[in-house]
């Protein structure tokens, strides 16, 4: 007779390294053991106990550990300035620090569902009508992103609640293999550099089941220079998601100096966000292959603080702004004083429905650098949802004009080539009288067909 074994994953309590849980003591040393300690030991779960909030200045990821958030537990960051040094980009230290970081780490894990608050106020300036003031700073920002993984591989993060970024939220860097499902990234909506996700050089990335609001892009594709090291962006895949922002929900760019290449959103909903689907190519990185399907939303228009004018649809590829920002040095190719803006090709979208307060915008530099873009089934509601006036699309950041003042259109394009538009229909009812100039405004474009 055969006998079955049964075995279990080790456990690592905080509590029992010293972790008090009281939420005003700095437990970073305690819970430093635990990680430590369970990865020395061939891997297991670094426990967090219900019912306890656990302060913590930043903590160093390993493999082999699942980090577990028990119900009712939260690990919350430690709103002292100082005690975060440790670049989120290297020697680029204009973009904030790190607060949960793992290096060339594999098979790590985030589950239960506890919470990760990233104290995002404690960071802010005064709040104001649209955001928080962010607090002056030169070439050194402290504001700690809350998680950063830096050539990750085998990485599963899961039903846990992820909260109050001060700055990026989840930050995958040249990572390979990893899964992010049902959780829920609930940031202050008044909170800049906010962002929900961030893919960045990664590859075979699987985002599923999740609910995320956040000030600026939800889920954002991009290529930084700091990290060209790890190469393109490839092979990504989200959906049944649930999104709300006050820049642009679903994002690629603007940052992209390598390839974003076979992408699919599907089955999304994005609700009471500026724009909703944004490709943003600033740099001389191209963006091809990408798919937008099955997708709800709703747009409308916030200050100017946010990139944005209520866009539905945002395809663009325009050379990056010169000027004295605080990390302006990292923006183009070493040595260079301008940048370029690559290609975006074959980008396709269908099932898509949007009420909004404005149209779909397509631009670019020169005459065909966005290409091959087809619309099959677009159906867009025009209704004035506040109080802003709007007439006016928003190319930004780019050199020159940020602006474009035109009416609302179904379809705004410049320079555009190969666009395809089939079962596409506009409805303006209720929409102010004289806003709405027709379906399309197609200038200084070619090859555009128009299908009933």
């Amino acid at each position: 007779m055969l006998t079955a074994s049964i075995s279990f994953a080790r456990t690592y309590d905080v509590t029992d390294y010293g972790a008090r849980g009281d939420g005003r003591s700095d437990d970073a040393r305690a819970i430093q053991a635990a990680i430590d300690r369970c990865s020395s030991d061939g891997g297991g779960s670094v426990v967090f106990p219900s019912g306890k909030t656990f302060l913590s200045g930043p903590l160093r990821m390993a493999s082999n550990v699942d980090l577990h958030l028990s119900p009712n537990s939260t690990l919350l960051a430690n709103p002292d300035e100082s005690v975060y040094t440790e670049s989120a980009f290297g020697a680029n230290r204009g973009e904030g620090m790190m607060w949960l970081y793992g290096r060339d780490i594999e098979n790590f894990s985030i589950s239960g569902t506890g919470r990760i608050d990233g104290n995002a106020v404690a960071f802010m300036g005064a709040e104001l009508d649209d955001s928080f003031e962010l607090k002056p700073v030169t070439d050194f920002d402290p504001r700690p992103h809350v998680l950063t993984l830096v050539d990750a591989r085998k990485v599963n993060i899961s039903d846990v609640t992820i909260a109050n970024s001060a700055y990026w939220t989840v930050h995958l860097v040249g990572c390979y293999d990893v899964a992010i499902s049902h959780i829920s990234l609930l940031n202050n909506l008044k909170v800049r550099n906010g962002d929900g996700i961030d893919v960045d050089h990664s590859r075979k990335v699987r985002i599923t089941g999740c609910f995320i609001e956040s000030g600026d892009d939800c889920i954002c594709l991009k290529n930084r220079r700091e990290y060209e090291q790890y190469g393109p962006c490839e092979d990504i895949v989200v959906t049944n998601c649930i999104m709300a922002s006050r820049s642009c929900a679903v994002k690629i760019g603007s940052e992209n100096m390598d390839r974003i290449a076979r992408v699919l959103f599907d089955n999304c909903i994005i609700t009471d966000s500026n724009r909703g689907i944004g490709i943003q190519n600033r740099d001389e990185g191209t963006v091809s292959d990408v798919t937008f399907s099955n997708i709800t939303h709703d747009c409308h228009l916030y200050s100017d603080v946010w990139w944005g004018k209520s866009e539905p649809i945002y395809i663009t590829s325009y050379p990056r702004a010169r000027g004295n920002h605080k990390d302006a040095g990292w923006r183009f190719p070493k040595g260079a004083t301008a940048g370029s803006c690559g290609a975006v090709s074959d980008i396709r979208f269908n099932n898509i429905t949007a009420t909004t307060e404005n149209g779909i915008f397509i631009g670019c530099d020169s005459l065909g650098k966005v290409s091959d873009i087809s619309f099959d089934n677009v159906k867009l509601t025009l209704k004035k949802m506040s109080d802003f006036d709007g007439g006016v699309y928003d190319r930004r950041p780019c050199e020159g004009e940020g602006f474009v003042n035109a009416p609302v259109y179904g379809i705004y394009a410049e320079k555009a080539a190969g666009v395809t538009v089939s079962d596409f229909n506009v409805r303006d009812a209720g929409f102010p009288a004289g806003r709405y100039a027709g379906e399309f405004n197609f200038i200084d474009c070619k090859d555009m067909k128009i299908k009933e």
